[in-house]
């Protein structure tokens, strides 16, 4: 009985995974089958990727689908993203009835794949939604905001820092003054420089 259990819930387990590894959506346009997704799933942002598409008739000899060749000879894409659209350039895959066009997604969110044309004379005019594409964060280690506090201290640690010695060397000049004071107000500028510039690439960087 444990076995059965086992197996069971096994056989459960390798559905879950076979669905997320393989996240492509395929509709029916009699008789064909037009399968859309990503290359690499989950699809990041930033990171290059392609529009991948499969597409398939059934074979009268083993009863089962087989892949077209030229299949966008008269059937064109269109990537599509909120208001924004793109006609997306079709290479052919080594693979019959495969094919693919390489892109960079630049924005998280859903994204649209609007088929328009005909197949062997059977028009085609249907919209397949792709897998939406996930910031960098699914994949960043260690985390960014992590990084990013750390980085905000240290600045503010180094500006404290800064503040203190200006007000001691302010304290000395009353003293001291001359060459020597002036090449030191010259180095602290050249650090307060550097930590401006560290501010403004960190607000860049988030």
């Amino acid at each position: 009985m444990k076995v059965i259990i086992v197996s069971i819930i096994g056989l459960l387990l390798s559905f879950g995974f076979t669905s997320q590894a393989f996240a492509h959506t395929t509709v029916e346009v009699e008789p064909y089958k037009i399968e859309a997704g990503w290359g690499l799933e989950p699809p990041i942002v930033g990171i290059r990727n392609d529009f991948v598409f499969k597409i398939t008739e059934p074979d009268k000899t083993s009863g089962q689908y087989k892949g077209i060749t030229n299949a966008f000879k008269n059937l064109e894409v269109t990537a599509m993203f909120g208001g924004a659209s793109k006609k997306i350039d079709i290479n052919s895959d080594p693979k019959i009835g495969y094919y693919f066009s390489p892109v960079i997604p630049t924005k998280t969110g859903s994204y649209i794949m609007d088929f328009k044309g005909e197949i062997n004379g059977v028009p085609i005019n249907v919209q397949i939604p792709v897998e939406d594409v996930e910031s960098t964060a699914i994949l960043d280690f260690p985390p960014t905001s992590d990084s990013s506090n750390q980085d905000v201290t240290s600045l503010k640690n180094a500006i404290s820092s800064l503040q203190r010695d200006v007000s001691a060397m302010n304290d000395g000049s009353k003293n001291d003054g001359g060459a020597a004071y002036d090449f030191a107000i010259f180095g602290l500028s050249i650090a307060s420089a550097a930590i401006i510039l560290a501010i403004v690439a960190l607000i860049k960087r988030k």
